[in-house]
């Protein structure tokens, strides 16, 4: 058998504080995950999203340690329309999430914005052009 992707995953300082932000982004994910040591949500194309704390991950990775500089991997939401992904952007700056580029109409044909998650995650909102 071929290996295939079947989840991402993320390491996170704080899940409530992760998990509320990717629940305004539209994830479905029980309540109860936020005292968690791990959570995890299916996505409509069968592939998962699972968090992990950072507690979690040193306790069979006694070495890890939380990386610095830029980041490795980012998440990118499709949105419906350039307006959504404005107002999208609009409601997470406003709701306090940090935003690292604002809305803009980016030469390969996409409204696109970059959000940060609580751990410092770039999370691109992305939309066609009209």
């Amino acid at each position: 058998m071929t290996p295939r992707l079947d989840a991402i995953g993320l390491v996170v300082s704080d899940m409530a504080a992760s998990l509320a932000f990717y629940r305004r982004l539209g994830l479905d994910l029980p309540s109860d995950a936020d005292a968690a040591p791990h959570a995890e949500a299916s996505l409509p194309s069968g592939l998962r999203i699972l968090w992990d704390t950072e507690e979690t991950v040193r306790s069979y990775d006694p070495g890890w340690t939380r990386p610095s500089g830029g980041e490795r991997i980012g998440l990118a939401f499709l949105c419906d329309s350039p307006a959504e992904v404005d107002a999208t952007y609009e409601a997470l700056a406003g709701a306090g999430y940090r935003g690292h580029l604002k809305p803009w109409d980016a030469f390969w044909g996409q409204r696109y914005a970059v959000v940060l998650d609580p751990d410092g995650c770039a999370v691109s909102l992305f939309a066609n052009a009209v």
